[in-house]
């Protein structure tokens, strides 16, 4: 039995959630608002300001589907109330980022700036040119443009320079000696 499908979400004041009859959820708060259409296996039933799925089997399909229709609509209602942020600091010499209108500009050492397009509904604040903070109320889109600028350069094992999330542990290596 799923534990995380069986768990109820709450629904904060200032999030209005509408279960269509195909299962089209629709969640909208002060963030924003946000759409998704889950499968018709499982019922989604609202009541007041809770949600609650169910399975009617104990297939294994439906047993996977449960827990993560419930996270990704629990994703969903916290992300349009208070949204979803990741860390990232640069560290090397010259290194840096700037935001230049629908675009971050990374100077990362290379012969060129590598320019990414920031995705809609998401955000990237830039503080003293090397932490960036990537913002949004979809958990899926901030998680993966963070992991896109975290791979314009890796951190590196010997020195410790490049991309890194702000709570990264990056085992250092010692380098060659000589006798």
């Amino acid at each position: 039995m799923s534990r995380v499908g069986n768990k109820i979400i709450i629904i904060p004041a200032g999030v209005t959630v509408s279960v269509e009859d195909d299962n089209n959820v629709v969640v909208k708060g002060p963030k924003g608002e946000l759409s998704y259409k889950f499968t018709s296996i499982l019922s989604i039933n609202k009541d007041g300001n809770t949600i609650k799925i169910s399975r009617p089997n104990d297939e294994i399909f439906s047993r996977k589907i449960h827990g993560t229709t419930r996270a990704l609509l629990n994703n969903m209602v916290i992300g349009v109330s208070t949204g979803f942020k990741k860390a990232l600091e640069i560290r090397g010499v010259g290194y840096r980022a700037s935001v230049q209108g629908p675009k971050l500009v990374l100077n990362m050492g290379y012969s060129h700036p590598v320019e990414l397009t920031i995705p809609p509904f998401s955000s990237v604040v830039v503080e003293k040119n090397v932490n960036l903070v990537v913002e949004g109320i979809d958990k899926q889109v901030v998680g993966e443009f963070a992991a896109q600028i975290r791979k314009v350069r890796k951190p590196e094992p010997y020195l410790g320079k490049g991309i890194r999330y702000v709570d990264e542990f990056v085992p250092r290596k010692a380098g060659k000696t000589s006798r």
